[in-house]
């Protein structure tokens, strides 16, 4: 995987974290991926990241002003990808995102904090669902009215 960044982050700014990272068998990157992790980022099994990702289970706080934003304190949300989901080119998810099994993230998706259900597409800067499998008929829907 070539221009990747993985981060384990075992003690920032005097504050000590224990960050454990699991992936599942036949995960697969592309080119250009930045992992961060302070406590648990995991990756089910199955999992196809394009090029160009950005995930995390941290972030910066910033709300001290005038106080640079490396130098205050970090936020720590667990992140979850699920079995089987395929996360588009240039796609972020962000620190507390967990989804379910066989989600669909589009390209340049920025994916926040929260449960999103299995066999979910995500789009958009926010992300939001967009389309869901009803397996009551075996067809995908839109939820975009």
């Amino acid at each position: 995987m070539p221009n990747a960044r993985i981060e384990a982050i075992s003690n920032y700014n005097g504050v000590p974290y224990e960050p454990k990272i699991e992936i599942g068998e036949r995960t697969s990157f592309g080119q250009n991926l930045h992992m961060i992790c302070c406590k648990e980022l995991t990756i089910g099994k199955d999992v196809t990241f394009s090029a160009n990702i950005y995930i995390a289970d941290v972030a910066h706080e910033y709300r001290n002003i005038g106080v640079n934003v490396l130098e205050q304190p970090l936020i720590v949300k667990p992140t979850h990808i699920g079995d089987n989901c395929f996360i588009g080119y240039g796609a972020c998810i962000h620190p507390g995102v967990s989804l379910g099994k066989q989600c669909i993230v589009g390209s340049n998706a920025v994916v926040l904090a929260g449960d999103y259900p299995d066999y979910s597409v995500l789009a958009g800067v926010p992300a939001r669902v967009v389309k869901r499998y009803d397996p009551e008929t075996g067809e995908w829907k839109n939820k975009i009215k």
